[in-house]
């Protein structure tokens, strides 16, 4: 017979592998990115290229899994679509546009600054967040959220601020890291309007996704002459440099996949409380990798920003809370 505690000890111990799973996959693909970006050995200038590329793993891995669904749908299984509908196209497209930005400007921020100072170059989604949901979807915040976002904002003002003290600040790299921040907000919201368009199917938008921007990175690799660089590339034949490449679109893809893994072994508040606590473990790791010696108030800026970040998640989580039971008490009338 099957005791409860043997239950519970598996089902937690499943929570953990599970949150282990997206820290490991979540940093790996932030280092690995930042090798493939910046780094001395591998020395291709070309980061929209390595985005491109990666998104194209990703179409790749969708069209496998989409073949094996139908050879052995016991097995696998991939939902339905079109992507070359024009009705999909005329639907998807525009969340596609912020799709590219969003990806673009997060690498493009990597490459111009330390893996240390990623999160908090990047750190305003929040902010922008609040921002946007008002101005597009019309929704009113609490003052304690808006305390939030203020304490962000100057947590990512002080680390700005210690980066250019220790002489360390990529003007570059931190506009990107906004951009990113911005895009990214974007399409968090944009993606809330279009999934019912393809019945709440998240692989599906996300196949529509990458698919239509391996078509849309093209041009903006000709305007900004990254053909030319990578033709002249003295390590495109080697396998060693494509093995790097194919490791970092795999985690591109997977990355995805664990985030959307632990919201359901957890909950979305668990999983921002993970995501917050990876990145301040993210940003240890890269001190020590990196022998980078920081400040305490750098350090201090990375607390302010983790605390008010897991402060939000928090008052975000209580308002739902009490709306879902005033929807229920209302039901109940």
């Amino acid at each position: 017979m099957i005791r409860a505690q043997d239950v519970l000890f598996t089902k937690y111990l499943y929570i953990t592998y599970v949150v282990g799973l997206y820290w490991i996959v979540s940093i790996s693909m932030v280092f690995v990115n930042k090798a493939l970006l910046s780094s001395d050995k591998i020395h291709l200038d070309a980061p929209l290229f390595i985005t491109w590329f990666q998104c194209l793993t990703s179409v790749g891995i969708c069209v496998t899994l989409k073949f094996l669904s139908k050879v052995s749908p016991d097995k696998f299984s991939f939902p339905k679509g079109n992507p070359f509908s024009r009705d999909i196209i005329k639907k998807i497209l525009p969340l596609s546009c912020l799709f590219i930005g969003m990806i673009a400007s997060n690498n493009l921020c990597l490459k111009h600054v330390g893996v240390a100072f990623y999160y908090i170059g990047r750190s305003l989604t929040t902010v922008f967040n609040v921002i946007f949901t008002y101005l597009i979807l019309g929704e009113k915040t609490s003052k304690k959220t808006i305390v939030c976002c203020l304490i962000i904002i100057f947590g990512f003002w002080l680390g700005v601020d210690q980066e250019g003290v220790a002489g360390s600040l990529s003007i570059v790299g931190t506009f990107f890291g906004v951009l990113g921040s911005l895009t990214l907000s974007l399409y968090s919201i944009q993606t809330k309007k279009v999934l019912p368009l393809v019945n709440q199917e998240i692989w599906l938008l996300s196949y529509y996704n990458n698919l239509y921007s391996v078509f849309l990175f093209i041009p903006l690799m000709m305007i900004n002459g990254e053909l030319n660089v990578v033709y002249e590339y003295d390590r495109i034949a080697d396998l060693h440099f494509w093995a790097a490449m194919l490791l970092g679109g795999i985690c591109g893809f997977s990355i995805g996949y664990v985030t959307m893994l632990q919201i359901q072994v957890t909950s979305p508040l668990t999983h921002n409380i993970s995501g917050t606590a990876k990145a301040c473990a993210q940003t240890v790791l890269a001190t020590y990798y990196y022998n980078e010696s920081k400040p305490f108030l750098w350090w201090l800026s990375n607390l302010i920003v983790l605390c008010a970040s897991a402060g939000y998640a928090r008052i975000k989580q209580l308002s739902m809370v009490q709306q879902m039971s005033k929807n229920i008490a209302y039901s109940k009338v």
